[in-house]
């Protein structure tokens, strides 16, 4: 050892005394006690009273004092106690012989080092490094990983909060992550509005959050998820006016118990919350638009579950187990079950059903849920003692969610149970939403379709009701074409769009002159020419849609616009096709076209009655069409004038399109 580690008591003492000019603590620890630190290895012997300077009650991990003793050197580093920043050092030493380490500590302030804005940088700038690895980069929450090291062992009264936002997923599916990311921070951005500063918001999850309010009343409290609730509600999500927000809220108390424990009681009150959606619900039940807590809508949000075993004490023990949270139904054998499903349907959240059972069995109680289609709507969870590979696979294959076998662990129970209709809630919840959200988008495009096909029917002196005729028409043909032969391969897709297309079958009329296109009376050849165009004009305007020419319904249009005067004969124009070189899109809306012609008033004719069209489209005397589509107007042909009335009644118009085949 060097000379100058080696010194005399009195040396040591006179060193430390000139030291303390300049450090704020200066001390001597012993070897014993940095022994201790150094090996890892925790007494009973040696005083903490290191650790408590630091306000810890565990050695640092990184004890620099013990570092100085194993390598026998001088060590420095940067330590935080509350919110003063030390600088420690801390040297090996022998005095009279014996080890030691000396720890020298100073106040890093404005008096030393550097000066007080370079302090404070040096604090802020460390100090931020924390906050970065504790902070959700996107919303600027506390993240995860704040939760588990920091908080969720922690006791202490505050009310809890669950705040999930409600069809995230739809967000992120239909408008793009850039739209996802901009709602997360809009629902931050809101909560954060309601709270204070002190406390703590965390990303728990992608789209849930986890709200805590220290030193809060209970009343305050649940008035402050209303208003959380309210303000996501009424928020506008920047760029993306189409969004429209809600959150579903699961919040209580904690009260002298572990975090943990509390944030799992919230999470499934969340649950329950989302049952409804854009809900908050306590202990107590939900709270109501004024903020109070409605104790007798509590069981109206508990989900139901049905237990079926024909033991009793099964049943017993299950209800036990999951009664505290859901509503509990049983039955004992499987017609007792499928009576409960015949009268509560998808009200039952889940099915915990036995395999072997008197009357019938398990097996056959899904079989039946299988015909009936309910077990896409409702999970079953076999709950058996029979657990062979034979019997787990079955039970797999006729569409269980999963399979416990017995003796079984409550929590175990419980927790999968919960799992199971928290993913099938979701399923039905993003289910529900893709449908409304496909029916409003076929909703706007028939009704664009519509509005421009009616400007055109006006423009031609047409009530409108030939669009909805041809539209009713079109469909029917189509049903009835596809339960005659598989000749054409049509799908419910392939149905739907050339019902819907076949409003544009006559947009190229835009293009003709009103004086041609109005006249009264039988037109001249010439003029006749001139009107044929139309089927060109309004192939080209769809053709002409760069953006839009290869979408499948324009695709469509354009093949009936274009051809929807073609004959099956040939005779028909502009192109000359001849058979199935019409494409069958253009054929149906041929005949449907043709068809409320004859039987709706013209400038030049009466309305010809059912019987006389039917007697002219079958004679020829309107064209040649499809053997297979006459055959199908035939057997439609009973329900066609009530589906037509049904629509608006028969045409009653001065309408142009059919003296085109009074010249032809």
């Amino acid at each position: 050892m060097e000379a100058e580690y080696q010194l005399t008591a009195e040396e040591a003492e006179k060193e430390m005394e000139q030291l303390r000019k300049v450090f704020t603590i200066v001390r001597l620890v012993d070897a014993n006690r940095i022994q201790c630190l150094a090996s890892g290895k925790p007494s009973s012997k040696i005083d903490c009273s290191c650790y408590c300077f630091w306000g810890k009650n565990k050695p640092c991990e990184n004890c620099i004092s013990a570092i100085a003793f194993r390598d026998k050197a001088e060590k420095t580093k940067l330590e935080f106690l509350d919110s003063v920043l030390y600088q420690v050092f801390s040297k090996y030493v022998e005095i009279d012989g014996v080890p030691y380490v000396m720890e020298m500590l100073k106040t890093l302030d404005v008096d030393t080092l550097i000066d007080k804005n370079e302090s404070e940088k040096l604090v802020n700038q460390i100090l931020g490094l924390d906050d970065r690895i504790y902070r959700d980069v996107l919303t600027g929450a506390y993240n995860r990983r704040y939760y588990e090291e920091e908080l969720k062992t922690s006791i202490e009264i505050q009310g809890v909060a669950m705040i999930d936002l409600d069809d995230f997923k739809i967000y992120n599916d239909t408008f793009g992550h850039s739209a996802g990311d901009a709602v997360l921070k809009t629902v931050v951005k809101q909560i954060r509005s309601c709270v204070r500063s002190t406390d703590s918001i965390v990303r728990y999850g992608g789209d849930e959050f986890l709200l805590l309010i220290p030193g809060i009343d209970e009343d305050t409290f649940v008035k402050k998820l209303r208003e959380i609730r309210e303000r996501v509600f009424a928020a506008d999500v920047p760029g993306y006016s189409t969004i429209h927000l809600s959150v579903s809220v699961g919040g209580l108390f904690c009260n002298n118990e572990m975090l943990e424990k509390v944030v799992e009681k919230a999470d499934r009150l969340m649950y329950q919350a989302k049952n409804q959606k854009n809900t908050v619900v306590t202990e107590k039940g939900i709270v109501d638009d004024n903020g109070n807590t409605d104790l007798l809508k509590k069981e109206k949000v508990r989900q139901q579950i049905l237990v079926v075993d024909d033991s009793e004490m099964n049943r017993e023990i299950l209800s036990d187990m999951l009664s505290n949270d859901f509503r509990i139904l049983e039955a004992e054998n499987g017609e007792e079950c499928l009576q409960l499903l015949d009268q509560y349907g998808t009200g039952i959240s889940a099915i915990l059903l036995d395999i072997v059972m008197p009357e019938m069995d398990g097996f056959e109680v899904l079989n039946v849920m299988e015909r009936k289609h309910l077990i896409e709507d409702i999970p079953v969870i076999m709950i058996s003692s029979e657990d062979s590979d034979v019997y787990v696979r079955r039970a797999y294959e006729l569409g269980v969610s999963d399979y416990i076998s017995r003796p079984f662990d409550a929590k175990v129970v419980y927790q999968r149970v919960f799992n199971t209709i928290k993913l099938y809630a979701k399923q039905r919840r993003l289910s529900a939403l893709i449908g409304d959200q496909i029916y409003e988008k076929e909703k706007n495009n028939r009704m664009m379709i519509t509005i421009l096909s009616h400007i055109v029917e006006f423009r031609n002196g047409e009530s409108g009701m030939h669009v909805l005729h041809i539209n009713r028409l079109t469909e029917k043909i189509l049903e009835c074409l596809v339960q005659k032969t598989d000749r054409y391969h049509l799908s419910y897709s392939d149905r739907y769009l050339i019902t819907t297309a076949s409003a544009l079958h006559d947009i190229g009329k835009i293009g003709i002159d009103d004086k041609i296109l109005n006249k009264p009376g039988k037109l001249t050849k010439d003029e006749f020419e001139i009107i044929k165009t139309h089927t060109l004009i309004g192939a080209r305007m769809l053709e002409d849609m760069e953006v839009y020419k290869n979408e499948p319904l324009v695709k469509m249009a354009y093949q009936i616009c274009r051809w929807h005067h073609e004959r099956y004969d040939g005779k028909g124009y502009p192109d000359g096709l001849k058979g199935d070189d019409i494409p069958i899109s253009a054929q149906v809306v041929a005949l449907a076209d043709v068809y409320d012609a004859l039987v709706s008033d013209r400038v030049y004719k009466k309305a010809y009655s059912h019987e006389k069209a039917m007697e002219m489209i079958l004679a020829g005397e309107c064209g040649t069409f499809n053997p297979l589509l006459l055959e199908c107007l035939v057997d439609i042909q009973d329900t066609l004038q009530e589906d037509l009335n049904a629509g608006g009644g028969v045409t009653q118009a001065q309408n142009r399109t059919k003296n085109e085949n009074s010249n032809m």
